[in-house]
Formats: structure tokens, C-alpha cells, sequence
């Protein structure tokens, strides 16, 4: 037997109320007569009663003979089984595992702070049991050792700044890198015989020690690129104001006032204060 076997116990309900017959009935005859044999159907009941199992929903009971795995038994209900059969429980229900925060490297090498949490169940009560030692602390291990392991195949956040630029980031592309933890889980914990109901990553962080500086680096990196858009707005602005000069031939530029005015232009469209203008009582040219 590699496989999980599912076995259809008796019912134990008639059993139950064998064993009520026999326990209450011995007692009370044994009290009235005080004939020994009344003490037969005492070790009756006795044996009847270590073979009542009740099995609530989305439990299990794995079934052994001396080291023989017989079957494992999922159906609901009060059932009878051979007594000397030992019977391990095992709960079928969804189980949440939130993962301790793992310090390891992203595929650039920074070091940062990751966790996951899981969901997962039971599937196969056989590899559950006798596949794995403790199939928990299986489950423990081997998402710590399927986080490293994602955490290194993605960088934290692209680098376009430096020519790096990847399609999948731990930071952005939050779902394609919870399917493939997902998948790296299933094909972990398959041995087990635990079914992955959903795996996410639950905390992403730059370590303490680079969290600084990096934060420094993405401030720059939005600083320089909002006086990209700034400087492009403005260039377009000035290259329309003095367009719209021209046409409609409010002023005469000369080569040396044209220069001024996109100076004064600039200034002002990029400067990071208000402007405080100075007006020129003169001629354009003073």
C-alpha cells in the first residue's frame, strides 16, 4: 500500500447500543444472580467499546493493524472498527501559515525582508502520515525554503536608471510572483500530500540596513524624472508663447530678446518657488 485507501467502517450506532446491552445488562445481572458468567458479557462491552470512533466534518482517521496501514476514513458520523486497530487523526481543514520574515537576496544581491502566507489542507491522508515525519513542520520548512528560492529568481524593483529592466519585480508584479510561489509550493509539498489552496507574498521590504538608502534612491529617481516632464512642459510652452508672438506680431524679438525671453521663461515655468517679477519701466532692451 503507497496510496491512501478510504474504508467504510460499520455503523456505530448499533454497536453503541451493543454495548450499552451488554455493559448495563452484565452489571445488573451479575448484581442479581452473582453468577460469574454475567462477567462475559462485561468483557464483551469492554471490547466493543476502544472500536467506537466519531468522526466530525472534515476530519479523518488513518487506520493501523499492528503497523499495517488498513484505510483511512472520512465519512462523518459514529462508526465501529476492529478495537485493536490504532487510529491517528488528521484534520482536513484549510490552514493558514503565516511565515516568519526571511532575510535573503534579490536577484541584484540587496538583501530584503520577504514572508508569505499560505493556505493550504490534507489531500492524501497516506503521505501525510507515513511519506513525511511531521508533515507541519514539512510544511514550515519547505515554504522558508520556496521563498528563498522565489526571492532570488526576481529583483526587488526595476533599475531603468542603470539598463535594468525586467517584465517581473517582487515589488510590482505581485501576482505573477504569487503564482509562481504557488506552483513552487505544489510541487514541494506534493510529497506530503498537501494541497496548496493559495500562497501570497504577505510582507516585502528592503533589510533595515540598505532601507535608507534605497529610499533615498527612489526619491531621486522620482525627483529627476518629474523635472524630465517639467522641463518638457515648459519647452513647449515657451516654443508656443513665442510662436503665438510671431503670428500674431504683438512684439518684434530680435535674435537677443528671443534669448531673454526663453530664459525668463524657463526660469519661471521650472523654477521650485513662485517668481517674483521685476517690471521694466524702460525698453525691452534695459
Amino acid at each position: 500500500m503507497s496510496q491512501e485507501k478510504l474504508l467504510k467502517p460499520s455503523n456505530g450506532y448499533l454497536m453503541l447500543a451493543l454495548f450499552v446491552v451488554f455493559f448495563f445488562g452484565s452489571i445488573a445481572g451479575f448484581a442479581t444472580t452473582g453468577n460469574p458468567i454475567w462477567i462475559v458479557g462485561f468483557l464483551i462491552a469492554i471490547f466493543i467499546l476502544p472500536g467506537l470512533i466519531l468522526v466530525n466534518p472534515n476530519e479523518s482517521r488513518v487506520l493501523l493493524l499492528f503497523g499495517d496501514y488498513r484505510g483511512t476514513v472520512k465519512q462523518n458520523g459514529l462508526f465501529w472498527v476492529n478495537p485493536f486497530y490504532t487510529k491517528k487523526k488528521i484534520s482536513l481543514r484549510a490552514r493558514n501559515f503565516d511565515s516568519e520574515r526571511l532575510k535573503v537576496n534579490d536577484k541584484l544581491g540587496n538583501p530584503v525582508m520577504i514572508s508569505t502566507i499560505l493556505v493550504w489542507r490534507v489531500r492524501d491522508t497516506y503521505k501525510a502520515s507515513f511519506d513525511v515525519d511531521v508533515f507541519e513542520n514539512f510544511v514550515v520548512v519547505q515554504t522558508d525554503a520556496a521563498v528563498r528560492k522565489l526571492a532570488s529568481l526576481y529583483p526587488y524593483d526595476n533599475f531603468a536608471d542603470e539598463g535594468i529592466e525586467e517584465e517581473i519585480t517582487l515589488r510590482s508584479s505581485m501576482n505573477e510572483v504569487s503564482d509562481a510561489l504557488e506552483k513552487e509550493l505544489e510541487e514541494r509539498l506534493e510529497i506530503a500530500g498537501i494541497e496548496v489552496l493559495e500562497a501570497r507574498i504577505g510582507y516585502l521590504a528592503y533589510a533595515n540596513e540598505i532601507a535608507s538608502a534605497m529610499l533615498k534612491r527612489q526619491q531621486a529617481t522620482a525627483i529627476v524624472a518629474a523635472r524630465h516632464k517639467i522641463v518638457e512642459g515648459a519647452v513647449s510652452m515657451v516654443e508656443m508663447a513665442l510662436d503665438e508672438l510671431s503670428k500674431k506680431e504683438i512684439v518684434d524679438l530680435d535674435g537677443e530678446s528671443r534669448s531673454a525671453m526663453v530664459s525668463n521663461l524657463l526660469v519661471v515655468l521650472c523654477g521650485d518657488k513662485d517668481a517674483s517679477p521685476v517690471v521694466n519701466a524702460g525698453t525691452l532692451n534695459h
